[in-house]
């Protein structure tokens, strides 16, 4: 069974300069770039900002090939780095954005098409120009779609958002749901926590939002979504909504089932880092429904990939051929 890591993330080398092309834009809300500083690296913008240094693996297939070999990786699938979606943006701009990047995306996986996989991204706050946008992107070759897990103040449970995931659904269209422009950023200024409290929390509040909204009992059982970075914080906080849905109306007003009732609904990756972390994963999703993810190429991703789950001493052979690849290739229709 070939091994997949199904969440790594991509930066083209070079792309139009969207503040130009959209100069009428306000500087409060400004567009990503890239500012090459010596050869193999380079620093992602926001503006006239710093927002994260890269290097050449974000955006050269040769680089990305030379370490999935070292690290017994056979396919590899990526999406756009957030920062890329545009959702604040017009709809057109994102919708611009959309097209620009997912070309961009396959022209990379062009370098070795059996071995390099993208996800698309859509300008979300337009559902119509996301479902043709989605659409198209499946046709010309991306093997399923990221999003963002909100737009401005709109969850998942939106009923906008409740129809793109429908026609995903509809068309077979794998959706990986990413968490971006995390809650409580002002209090979090300071050694990423907005990345280590925040991105959990948002995590864990999309998929509440699609099981207590009762979202997923009006979502064909079809879809397959799932949710990065092992769900967020959900799987060690679901024994709390569970004894907040028996014992308080208000949680279990719209959500017919007792939560943890829906794990079969969604997958999540396996990017957790710690052994305890991943076998409590496996007992709440079961081995069925969690796939390999570093998020690589990022200093918070697994820096040798797929080692948390070869070298764990308590899954199964037989959960460990499901997580290192059997369940992407069955999830992502490869």
């Amino acid at each position: 069974m070939p091994v997949v890591d199904m969440h790594t993330h991509f930066l083209p080398k070079q792309w139009p300069d969207l503040a130009a092309k959209f100069s009428a834009e306000p500087s409060s809300n400004p567009w990503p770039s890239m500012r090459h500083t010596e050869p193999g690296k380079a620093m992602l913008m926001l503006g006239d900002k710093d927002f994260r240094p890269v290097y050449e693996a974000c955006w050269d297939p040769a680089v990305r090939l030379a370490e999935m070999d070292r690290d017994n990786i056979d396919i590899q699938i990526m999406s756009a780095t957030p920062i890329l979606f545009a959702y604040a943006k017009k709809a057109e701009q994102a919708h611009y954005c959309a097209q620009l990047f997912n070309d961009l995306a396959l022209d990379i996986c062009s370098h070795d098409s059996n071995r390099l996989k993208a996800l698309a991204q859509v300008p979300l706050q337009d559902i119509d120009k996301s479902c043709e946008e989605v659409s198209r992107a499946a046709k010309n070759g991306h093997v399923g779609v990221q999003i963002g897990n909100h737009v401005g103040d709109k969850n998942l449970d939106d009923e906008g958002l409740v129809t793109f995931l429908q026609h995903c659904a509809s068309e077979n269209i794998s959706v990986l749901v990413h968490p971006w422009d995390m809650l409580g950023g002002d209090r979090m200024p300071k050694y990423m926590l907005q990345w280590l409290v925040a991105m959990p929390a948002e995590t864990q509040l999309s998929i509440l939002s699609l099981i207590l909204s009762g979202a997923f009992e009006r979502i064909s059982k079809d879809l397959k979504i799932c949710f990065a970075h092992g769900g967020g914080s959900f799987a060690f906080q679901l024994g709390r909504v569970d004894n907040a849905w028996k014992h308080r109306d208000i949680v279990r007003q719209d959500c017919p089932n007792i939560p943890s009732s829906y794990c079969d609904r969604f997958y999540v990756d396996s990017a957790v880092f710690s052994d305890d972390s991943l076998q409590l994963l496996t007992n709440v999703m079961g081995e069925d429904r969690v796939l390999l993810g570093s998020d690589s190429p990022f200093p918070l991703g697994e820096q040798r990939v797929g080692t948390l789950v070869r070298e764990n001493k308590v899954l199964s052979e037989q959960a460990k051929t499901k997580i290192l690849g059997a369940n992407s290739m069955s999830f992502f229709n490869l």
